[in-house]
């Protein structure tokens, strides 16, 4: 069957009328879910997967994935309106989106959020219809040396986090490292840093501690300040104006090729992705003076990485059944509860749940652009409430947001102690991102170097054999090291520029 043939099969099982109900069902129930700080796409999606026992395989999977994306776009709302991450993969939006709201233009962050995904989700979708076998053949050239590599680069990246001080930007990345080593050794079974504490023996959870270090913190620091006045703006002003998408096109469209291939690489996802992109916006920006202000590239790159992302993860659980993300790890789940078998023969055998599935990919993001972009405004005319109303409802939805995670008082507890934590980080100028990646990364750097020193037999000497590898780390040591050869090139021009003091000719006075 020609490729164009099987995208015009996979449309017309899309649309057809039950499948397209079943889509808008899945988007509406995962942006409700992403809403909902604590569930993220994962949970959401074990969450609803018996709903869907009693359907057909292609349309119970055109749902279930529809509530997977749907729910990237609902933690956007609540990232943005309450600074509280209602999926991991948002939590580089708070930084940009949450002081876009604080000025009074919720609503173009919002509106471009939807932009965002919706054209990342497009061309994240025309490279899986395209190129799907060759980005599994490629992701399996990805081991665990190339996964220890790509975590380095990406720890590299906290630089970009750092705010007006590296030094405190570093040591938060080396706190949220270190949160990350609590719990139980991976390779030997050994409790760490549990203190003889039962509910220790999991971890830290990632999400009580997003939780806490943005929304919590956020509300505690604007007590202390007090005197806050709900935010007045006109309604023209929520809207998204020709300057704001002159800034993003260019950031979605890096965004949604960088997320796509970060999507899929087994165990990268959208989180990695969105952090990847932020820190490109920052580093290539005309404005980078705005970043951490509020500049609108650092939302749209994040969201459209994060959105590609879901799309890429797709790639290595359709082509090898191998899940590309922990929400895939519960769809390949579902497909084997359906009877399918993901792997190299699914696109032969059973052409028209693929195609369909991956068609439906894009009619759920076009709903999701009809749904969400005149709803923007609505959405942050939610700020325009007395804080005295509004502060209680974002504590409320954190502390259950926090509880819902795990079903108990621990992660209440968690939250509330980062939220202090995060109060403090604020009033000192400590940067809460660098915590963050810390702690998402942390464990899937020790899991790559563990398994790399099984295969190299205890000697890292492999990395000199792995031509990516070595790549990546060259990439990584150019990130930390170029700014400063950059600053030490311009004080060096500045000293031996004429009229500077240190090139003053002596005898000259």
């Amino acid at each position: 069957m020609e490729l164009l043939d099987q995208i015009l099969l996979g449309f017309q099982t899309a649309l057809s009328p039950v499948n397209l109900v079943y889509c808008f069902v899945g988007v509406v129930l995962g942006t409700v879910i992403g809403l909902l700080p604590g569930l993220g796409s994962a949970t959401g999606v074990a969450l609803l997967l018996p709903l869907t026992l009693t359907l057909e395989p292609v349309t119970a999977l055109i749902m279930l994935a529809g509530i997977y994306y749907g729910t990237q776009y609902g933690a956007t709302i609540s990232s943005v309106l309450i600074a509280t991450p209602g999926d991991s993969a948002t939590v580089v939006t708070t930084i940009e989106g949450y002081r876009l709201a604080r000025k009074g233009r919720a609503g173009p962050a919002l509106a471009i959020a939807a932009i965002a995904s919706f054209l990342a989700g497009t061309i994240g979708i025309v490279l899986l219809m395209t190129l799907a076998p060759v980005f599994a053949a490629f992701a399996l050239d990805f081991g665990p040396p190339e996964m220890a590599a790509l975590m380095v680069l990406g720890l590299a990246g906290v630089i970009g986090f750092t705010g007006s001080s590296r030094a405190k930007g570093l040591a938060m990345a080396a706190f949220g490292l270190a949160l990350a080593t609590v719990g139980i050794d991976p390779s030997t079974g050994v409790e760490r840093f549990t203190f003889g504490n039962v509910q220790l023996l999991g971890g830290i959870g990632f999400l009580e501690v997003v939780i806490g270090l943005f929304a919590v913190a956020e509300v505690m620091s604007a007590v202390h300040r007090g005197g806050s006045e709900p935010i007045r703006t006109r309604f023209r002003d929520m809207l998204l104006s020709r300057e704001d998408w002159r800034r993003s096109r260019g950031a979605i469209a890096r965004g949604g090729i960088l997320g796509f291939f970060l999507g899929v690489l087994p165990g990268a996802g959208a989180t990695l992705a969105s952090f990847f992109s932020y820190e490109m916006e920052r580093r290539f920006s005309k404005r980078r003076d705005e970043f951490g202000k509020g500049a609108i590239e650092g939302v749209a790159g994040p969201e459209a990485a994060n959105n590609a992302a879901v799309n890429g993860a797709f790639v290595p659980t359709l082509t090898l059944g191998i899940p590309g993300s922990g929400t895939t790890a519960v769809l390949l789940g579902a497909f084997l509860l359906f009877g399918v078998q993901p792997g190299p023969l699914l696109l032969e055998e059973q052409p028209q749940l693929v195609w369909g599935l991956i068609a439906s990919f894009y009619v759920g993001n076009l709903i999701l652009l009809l749904l969400n972009l005149p709803l923007a405004p609505v959405f942050a005319s939610i700020l325009r409430l007395r804080y005295g109303l509004l502060y209680p409802l974002i504590l409320l939805l954190c502390f259950v947001g926090a509880y819902a995670v795990e079903n108990r008082m621990w992660g209440v507890w968690i939250a509330f102690v980062f939220g202090v934590i995060g109060y403090f980080m604020k009033r000192y100028d400590y940067p809460a991102a660098p915590v963050i990646l810390g702690l998402i990364l942390g464990p899937m750097l020790e899991k790559a170097l563990m398994q790399t020193s099984s295969m190299g037999g205890g000697d890292f000497g492999i990395f000199l054999q792995r031509p990516i590898a070595l790549a990546l780390f060259a990439l990584a040591a150019a990130v930390i090291l170029g700014p400063l050869f950059v600053r030490g090139g311009a004080l060096l021009a500045g000293r031996l520029a004429p009229g500077s003091g240190q090139s003053r000719n002596p005898e000259g006075g």
